[in-house]
């Protein structure tokens, strides 16, 4: 039960990574500061996913997985001086929620890390990161080419 609790922040999360990605980005494009920062974004969370699957679970681990949470939450707020100009109220509104999401992602891999049972939808969920990551990198940087 606690592993299909966890899951649904993911899910969540990445249908509405899409909808930004692939609906309001492609719409607008993305200036040359964003086509570098989302893809750091998107590595701050895979370091984060990554760290809870060579770690064991332990307090100090907790704090340093907490770390690299709070670090990724900050990070992704970098770009809202740019959002502000360059963003629609929905894609604004959009945000807003992935930013609520942010932290609750984090606390649910940390739930199925801590609890040891739910170490695959922690790696299905870094690969989707991390192949996220790729996609980001690669597309965008042929597109401002």
């Amino acid at each position: 039960m606690i592993i299909a609790v966890c899951t649904v922040p993911f899910l969540v999360q990445g249908m509405l990574m899409v909808v930004d990605e692939f609906y309001f980005h492609r719409e607008r494009g993305l200036s040359q500061w964003e086509v570098l920062g989302h893809p750091l974004d998107t590595i701050t969370v895979a370091c984060a996913l990554c760290f809870l699957l060579v770690a064991k679970p332990s307090v100090v681990n907790l704090f340093i997985f907490g770390a690299l949470s709070t670090f990724s939450c900050l990070f992704v707020t970098k770009d809202e001086f740019v959002h502000q100009e360059a963003c629609k109220p929905l894609e604004h509104w959009l945000h807003a929620v992935l930013f609520l999401l942010h932290p609750v992602v984090f606390f649910a891999a940390g739930v199925l890390w801590w609890q040891g049972e739910g170490l695959y939808p922690l790696r299905v969920q870094t690969g989707v990161v991390a192949l996220f990551g790729l996609y980001q990198l690669l597309y965008w940087r042929k597109r401002a080419a």
